[in-house]
C-alpha cells in the first residue's frame, strides 16, 4: 500500500452531520455512530474493522477515505500517519472532514477549511467528535463531554448512542434530523468477518433517527441473549440456556417469537409443566404459533411425542 493512496476526483455528496470514532478501552472495541438529515448516512460514513481501527468521512463526503483509511491502517500506518496519506492525496481535501480511531486509540481528525458552519470537532483519549452544518457551535463539545461522562455507565454502544444523543440536543444538524447508524467491531479479528461485527445497525429514514437507533440496539441486546441461549443449548448447559431464553423475552416482551423458543425448549426436555402457562400467552396473542408448533417435529426441532403436542395445543 502506497503512502499516498490516489484519491480520484468525484462528485461529492453533502453529507454534513455529527460523528464519534472511538476504541473502547476496557474491551478494546471500536465503534463509529453518525446521524445526519441525509438518507442512510450510515452506507457513506461509518467504516471499521476489527483489530484495525474505525474511519467516519463526512461534509464534502470522500466515501474512499473509509476502505483507503482501513487499509493503511491494516497495513500499520497509525491514525494520523494515515489521515496525512489521505488529505495529501485530496486536491478538495478542504471541503471534508474526517476522523479516524486505530486499534491502539489513537486519533486523528482534520475538519476542513471550507466545511460548512458551524463545524468543528474535539478529541479525547480513545475518541474523536467532529461535527459540520450544525445549529451551533456547541454541539461536538457536549457530545465529547456525554461520551467522557459515561466512562463508567455502560458499554461501547451505549456511550456512542450517549454522544449522539447530546449532540442532538444541543441543536444537532441546523436542517434537522434523518438518518442515524452505529458500527462496533471486535478488538482483534477472527479472520472470519461475519463473526467480526459486534454491532452493525442503521435506521435510513425516521423523523427521530436517534431515539429508533437506541430501540434497535435494544433488540439487539435482546437477541444476542437468545442467541447465546442457542449457543449454551448446543453445548449441553440447559439451564444456562434457559436463563439466557427468559432474560431474552424479559427485556422485550412484546416480542411473541422470543418466548415461544423458550416454551419449545422446555417442552422438547419434559418440562411440559412449565412450558404450558407461556403456550398458552403466546397463542392467545397469535394462534399461528400453534400452527408452526405443530410443525417442528419434522424439522427435528421438537421431539415427536404427539400426546404432548395435544396437551400443549389444548392449553
Amino acid at each position: 500500500m502506497q503512502d499516498k493512496p490516489n484519491v480520484h476526483a468525484r462528485p461529492s455528496r453533502l453529507v454534513h452531520t455529527f460523528s464519534i470514532v472511538a476504541r473502547d478501552s476496557e474491551s478494546g472495541e471500536l465503534g463509529v455512530a453518525v446521524q445526519s438529515h441525509w438518507f442512510s448516512v450510515g452506507s457513506l460514513v461509518t467504516w471499521a474493522e476489527a483489530g484495525v481501527g474505525a474511519v467516519a468521512t463526512q461534509a464534502m463526503v470522500e466515501v474512499s477515505y473509509g476502505p483507503l483509511g482501513l487499509a493503511l491502517m491494516r497495513a500499520g500506518k497509525s491514525a494520523p500517519e494515515t489521515l496525512a496519506a489521505l488529505l495529501a492525496a485530496d486536491e478538495n481535501s478542504e471541503l471534508r472532514q474526517v476522523a479516524l480511531v486505530d486499534g491502539q486509540g489513537r486519533t486523528a481528525v482534520h475538519t476542513g477549511a471550507r466545511c460548512i458552519a458551524e463545524a468543528g470537532h474535539e478529541t479525547g483519549p480513545g475518541f474523536s467528535v467532529q461535527a459540520n452544518m450544525m445549529a451551533n457551535p456547541t454541539v461536538w463539545s457536549a457530545m465529547a463531554q456525554a461520551y467522557r461522562a459515561a466512562d463508567d455507565e455502560g458499554d461501547l454502544a451505549e456511550r456512542l448512542l450517549r454522544a449522539l444523543e447530546a449532540g442532538q440536543a444541543a441543536g444537532g444538524d441546523i436542517r434537522g434530523q434523518q438518518s442515524a447508524a452505529i458500527l462496533i467491531v471486535k478488538p482483534v479479528s477472527t479472520q472470519r468477518p461475519w463473526d467480526d461485527k459486534v454491532m452493525e445497525l442503521g435506521v435510513e429514514d425516521h423523523p427521530h433517527p436517534i431515539r429508533e437507533l437506541r430501540r434497535l440496539v435494544h433488540l439487539h441486546r435482546t437477541y444476542q441473549r437468545m442467541n447465546r441461549g442457542d449457543e449454551l443449548l448446543g453445548a449441553g448447559q440447559t439451564e444456562e440456556a434457559l436463563r439466557e431464553y427468559r432474560a431474552a423475552a424479559a427485556m422485550t416482551p412484546e416480542i411473541e417469537e422470543l418466548p415461544f423458543w423458550h416454551a419449545v425448549t422446555l417442552a422438547d426436555i419434559g418440562r411440559v409443566d412449565d412450558a404450558l402457562p407461556i403456550f398458552h400467552q403466546v397463542f392467545a396473542r397469535n394462534a399461528d404459533w400453534a400452527a408452526l408448533l405443530t410443525r417442528l417435529p419434522a424439522a427435528g426441532l421438537l421431539r415427536d411425542d404427539p400426546e404432548m403436542l395435544r396437551r400443549i395445543l389444548g392449553s
